[in-house]
């Protein structure tokens, strides 16, 4: 069988694959990594492939070659390498050096050169080639034993197009040699290669396919047609000439590596402890499981001892004891509690003790006011609570849980978050590797697929359990301090200790009390949502004349733009666009697409809540949802099984829903809610005082607006005026433009950009601050609350013009939507407190962005109401009232 060389032109996969992949995609440093991500998937799938026994990959040098001496303008057009993909370049060479992957570069040549030369040295000794590249001008080097392949773009992914010498013929009419003479006649924008004027594509392959060659046809020239073509060949020889030189590839250009040292012995090369540890810097994840952990380990072994969980009380009595000077301790505890680990400093000596078995109650520990630093923990609370709620030892659950009897436990992956908002989760290896730069393997590296108590099960497999969970705990311990240090210099350490760290067991609190949900209502809400559905499908069925698949965007396409004629239809690849976006436009002037919203709206309605909820409720007739603190970018709380912050409420059918939530026995729903809290901080934070003097005046905000926007008198502003003005009060505050106030409104981008103008005018110093913000984040990379919780905005550094002004508007919205979080952790943490301190039987059970709703026993309603609105009210000291209204409900509809 004959050997293999796979040649890969560098820059053309790089550019291929960052242009694949989202640019969000970034490493804890903040390094671009979706290139170098793209490129290593092309690659693997490539050697899968073709199995090759050598592997080249060539880059162009930044600098002149032959080609520019010969002709200076030279791809003077092309367009200089964003900024986000020239970063990765280097470090793509060096993950490619720390794989064994032989990187070859020459000057005054190009990578096309580069491949040329290995590919025809390669073919004559009798090996065949295959070239990886985007460029079709490498076409030209395709033999019976040089194969070109090109990826292209379907959809659903990426397809592998493979040129023989036969196939270029087949597809172009000539041969690759002949592909040369063809780029001589017609040129190439890409590269600026002039070619012949006035003859393009077309009638370059009828030239070349009858005359074999440039000289050829200038030899014949007289026979050439059109007229044109032949007197531009006459008058531009010596251009084409050029041209032709400029467009071929030099085959015996002076390479200084023999490619017998690019030689791949098998695959386990490219997995070794440089490539690990380059991988794990760039937070490559999803190729990290590529590595076979038994054989590479990264950087960092950490010893550790094993014991039976039954002397992890003896220890945990030790480490609390006032003679032990113990400054803090990583823990480590799964949610089966079979597996415990503890990391501390015992002299000057650190020790990590794993136990294994029955873990014990924790909770005397974590209230001990020794430091302690865990992941998760809300997550380690309720494992506890599962376990030992009904023995009761020491603390009622979850009333008597207080924020205070915590005050030394440290929740890393808050910490985490704090630090660094943007990323989607905070695992043990990741943190350390950000904290420290060591590195170590991941739970799924150790684990799999495998739960601990999967793991534990298994003899062969237990000690990588106990790997994990030393790694973690050890994870911790040494984190900590970094953090605390950057926290503590990013003026975030108050938020974390006096928000953060307290929020974390208002929460736990809130998802052990759950709220009630009449399984009944929401059986009965389905049954008539179904009869809904069913009779806006025989509608839309009548005004379509046929019945069809209303869920098929293709389907309804057809019917909307094609039978229907309706407006608007863009036709893409796939089809009409049929998203919401489209319908709403559509929806006024036509009650068809109207009908298409209402249906799926309650379609959604149906599977998403009245059936998809039934299936959240506990025995205690109880939904125990899951409130998240470290996801959202903004600091706002988000909730997940179930979703409780999205249920509608401003339609009929939204409503529905809602009063399937209902208060207990003897209880009522109080449902405080800050009134236009966001715009009252615009008020606060631009120091506006026509705003401020508004907000302060107690009157219709949005009518105000819209008397000075539109210079119409106060008592004749028309409800349109008013809804516009509202409409711009609240787009403002998200950094709405121009032509997304006109989509909003139905009107002209002119118009639009008149009302924002006017707004700006009569609200002056709301464009300086907003202008101040982005400009101050542009400068520090990030934006900042009123209680100093950063986020961080990298797409304003972005060379794309769609990313930097979605920056924009996130670095507008950013300061105002985080303080209003802000002030609702705030209260959320004072209203449980005062709740307990007034000894009322009331609990926290819902919170939705701006709104708390809490379950109250009828005879505390006054005194619940009074604390609601008062400790809302004074969460934050604000220029303008924060205006707080608390209504009253047997169910949370009726609450709102």
């Amino acid at each position: 069988m004959k050997e293999k060389l796979l040649l890969i032109d560098g820059h053309s996969i790089v550019n291929r694959a960052f242009y694949g992949v989202p640019a969000t995609m970034t490493n804890s440093e903040g390094l671009h990594t979706n290139a170098i991500f793209g490129f290593l998937n092309i690659f693997f799938s490539a050697y899968t492939k073709i199995k090759p026994d050598y592997v080249i990959v060539a880059f162009d040098l930044p600098q002149k070659t032959f080609r520019h001496e010969m002709y200076e303008a030279y791809k003077g057009t092309r367009k200089g390498m964003p900024d986000e993909l020239h970063e990765q370049v280097p470090v793509l060479k060096d993950v490619l050096r720390s794989m064994n992957i032989k990187t070859a570069e020459l000057a005054g040549y190009e990578a096309d050169d580069v491949l040329g030369t290995y590919a025809k040295t390669a073919e004559k000794e009798g090996l065949d080639v295959v070239v990886l590249s985007g460029d079709r001008d490498l076409l030209q080097l395709a033999t019976d034993n040089i194969m070109i392949a090109i990826p292209k773009t379907k959809s659903g992914g990426t397809e592998i197009e493979n040129y023989f010498a036969k196939d270029v013929k087949e597809r172009y009419q000539v041969t690759p040699q002949e592909f040369i003479d063809l780029k001589a006649l017609m040129g190439d924008s890409s590269d600026n290669i002039p070619g012949i004027p006035g003859i393009g594509e077309k009638t370059a392959t009828s030239i070349i396919v009858q005359f074999g060659s440039l000289e050829n046809a200038y030899a014949h020239v007289e026979e050439i047609t059109p007229n044109r073509a032949k007197n531009n060949l006459k008058e531009f020889i010596e251009q084409g000439r050029m041209s032709r030189e400029l467009a071929e590839i030099n085959v015996n250009s002076p390479v200084e590596m023999d490619f017998h040292e690019a030689r791949i012995e098998n695959e386990l090369v490219f997995y070794n402890d440089a490539s690990y540890e380059l991988y794990k810097k760039l937070d490559l994840k999803k190729l990290i499981g590529r590595f076979d952990m038994k054989e590479v380990q990264g950087s960092s072994e950490v010893g550790y001892e094993v014991f039976n969980a039954s002397e992890l009380p003896i220890v945990l009595d030790q480490l609390m004891g006032k003679e032990n000077d113990v400054k803090g301790i990583g823990l480590y505890a799964d949610d089966s509690l079979s597996l415990a680990a503890l990391t501390f400093e015992e002299g000057n000596e650190l020790r990590t003790k794993v136990f294994e078995g029955e873990i014990p109650d924790l909770r005397g520990f974590l209230t001990s006011g020794v430091s302690i630093y865990v992941f998760g923990l809300k997550n380690l609370l309720h494992s506890q609570y599962e376990r030992y709620a009904e023995e009761n030892p020491f603390l009622r659950w979850p009333e008597a849980l207080d924020s205070k009897d915590f005050v030394s436990v440290y929740d890393i992956e808050i910490m985490s978050y704090l630090i660094d908002p943007s990323k989607s989760a905070y695992p043990y290896d990741v943190v350390l590797k950000d904290q420290t730069g060591e590195l170590i393997p991941s739970k799924e590296e150790l684990l799999g697929k495998l739960s601990v108590k999967e793991t534990l099960s298994d003899d062969d497999k237990k000690s990588e359990a106990y790997k994990m969970a030393a790694l973690s705990s050890y994870s911790a311990f040494h984190s900590f301090p970094k953090m605390k240090e950057s926290l503590e210099q990013m003026n975030m350490w108050k938020l974390l200790t006096e928000m953060e760290m307290p929020l974390a067991i208002s929460l736990f609190n809130m998802e052990i009390a759950g709220i009630r949900v009449e399984k009944d209502v929401l059986d009965s809400y389905s049954k008539e949502l179904s009869a809904s559905i069913a009779e806006l499908e025989k509608e839309i069925y009548e005004e379509a004349g046929e019945e069809f698949n209303i869920n098929s965007p293709k389907q309804l396409g057809v019917i909307l733009f094609e039978k229907l004629k309706l407006p608007h239809g863009k036709k893409t690849k796939t089809g009409y666009s049929t998203s919401a976006d489209v319908l709403e436009k559509l929806a006024d002037e036509f009650p068809f697409a109207n009908r298409i919203l209402e249906y799926r709206q309650a379609a959604k309605l149906k599977s998403t809540y009245a059936d998809g909820l039934v299936t959240f409720i506990s025995e205690d007739g109880r939904i125990h949802g899951t409130f998240n603190q470290t996801i959202t970018a903004t600091g706002r709380i988000s909730s997940t099984e179930p979703n409780l912050q999205n249920i509608p409420i401003r339609n009929e059918l939204g409503q529905g829903i809602r009063k399937a939530f209902v208060a207990s026995e003897g209880c009522v729903f109080l449902d405080a809610d800050y009134s236009q809290i966001e715009l009252r901080l615009l008020a606060h934070l631009s120091g506006d005082e026509n705003l401020i003097e508004a907000y302060k005046s107690d009157a219709d905000i949005h009518k105000i607006t819209a008397s000075k926007v539109f210079h119409t008198p106060l008592d004749e502003v028309t409800k349109e005026q008013r809804r516009n003005a509202k409409a711009v009060n609240f787009g403002i505050v998200y950094g709405i433009s121009s032509f997304g106030l006109s989509q909003d409104l139905s009107i002209s981008r002119k118009e639009a950009g008149e009302y924002i103008k006017q707004y700006f005018a009569t609200y002056p110093k709301v464009k300086e601050f907003l202008d101040r913000t982005v400009k101050q984040a542009k400068m520090d990379g990030y934006t900042t609350t009123m209680f100093e919780r950063r986020r961080p905005i990298p797409e304003l550094a972005s060379s794309n013009f769609m990313q930097r002004a979605f920056g924009e508007r996130a670095a507008m919205n950013a300061p105002i939507q985080g303080s209003a979080a802000d002030i609702m952790k705030i209260a959320m943490i004072h209203v449980e407190k005062a709740l307990r301190e007034a000894e009322v039987d009331a609990r926290i059970v819902l919170q939705v962005h701006d709104e708390l709703l809490v379950e109250c026993a009828k005879e505390d309603v006054e005194k619940v109401r009074g604390i609601l609105h008062d400790e809302m009210a004074k969460a934050a000291d604000v220029k303008v009232p924060l205006e707080v209204e608390v209504d009253e409900g047997g169910n949370w509809f009726e609450a709102h």
